[in-house]
């Protein structure tokens, strides 16, 4: 386990405490083809079955979980999987956001002596079924920097979403779809598969601290020409715990959407 315990203005990690040259645990991985980045926070509860399910997967894989110090034991249920699966966990010092969660994996990840190929992004509430990893794969070596599992292509279904949450999220693409004329039917999916080369090369331009990275990620790709692939998943809303979109959130992803559209971003 690695814990983060220098957070820079802004939230975001300060990477040179984190990663010396030559790590001993990051030098001696075989090279995976793919990582499975978990962002986590109070998912005691999913964690450990989804572990189990990602690993009993036929690809050979290295699963990083990044956990914002949850209560509920999230990470100790994580480090003892590591016993039996090829996990990394990252621990962050408090709550810093689902941005910051997946820019960080994606610098943990890079730092790695030999990075893996692709890299997939999941909800760790059991939202997203693992099945699916490999159908993103797919595309992905077929050619694609950012295979997208989308609910609202062709195919594409919800499950278990009441009214109110259907329609914020519906608002939410139409918003950013509209805004930066991206070519895509659901920009705000957290279930990806990113090309080394794509995340590689827009690290440095992701800002997002919260659940605008899903846009800022689609933007990026659209904006620096890489392609972008959608194919349709079912979404199941989360069995276990509670959702963590919060009021401050919303506030964070309409400020992101003004920002990127004035240029800032």
């Amino acid at each position: 386990m690695r814990e983060i315990s220098d957070v820079s203005e802004g939230g975001q990690t300060q990477f040179s405490t984190l990663f010396s040259e030559g790590s001993s645990s990051m030098q001696n991985w075989d090279k995976p083809e793919v990582a499975i980045l978990l962002p986590t926070y109070c998912e005691a509860g999913n964690i450990g079955n989804l572990i189990r399910e990602i690993g009993s997967l036929d690809i050979n894989q290295l699963i990083v979980v990044i956990d914002d110090s949850s209560p509920d034991g999230t990470a100790a249920i994580a480090e003892k999987l590591r016993e039996k699966y090829n996990i990394e966990l990252v621990v962050r010092p408090n709550k810093l956001g689902l941005g910051t969660a997946i820019t960080d994996g994606f610098r943990y990840i890079l730092s790695m002596k030999n990075p893996p190929h692709y890299i997939i992004t999941m909800d760790a509430d059991y939202s997203h079924n693992p099945k699916d990893i490999p159908r993103l794969m797919q595309y992905a070596k077929d050619g694609f920097d950012l295979v997208i599992g989308s609910r609202y292509c062709a195919g594409g279904r919800i499950v278990g979403w009441n009214s109110l949450r259907y329609l914020i999220s519906r608002v939410a693409n139409f918003v950013a779809v509209t805004m930066f004329k991206m070519r895509v039917n659901d920009c705000t999916s957290g279930l990806r598969c990113y090309s080394l080369r794509y995340v590689k090369n827009v690290i440095g331009d992701l800002h997002s601290q919260t659940y605008d990275i899903q846009i800022e990620t689609v933007k990026q790709a659209q904006s620096q020409g890489f392609a972008v692939k959608e194919i349709p998943i079912t979404f199941t809303n989360r069995k276990v715990g509670k959702s963590k979109l919060t009021l401050a959130e919303i506030r964070g992803f309409l400020s992101y959407i003004f920002k990127a559209k004035l240029g800032k971003w």
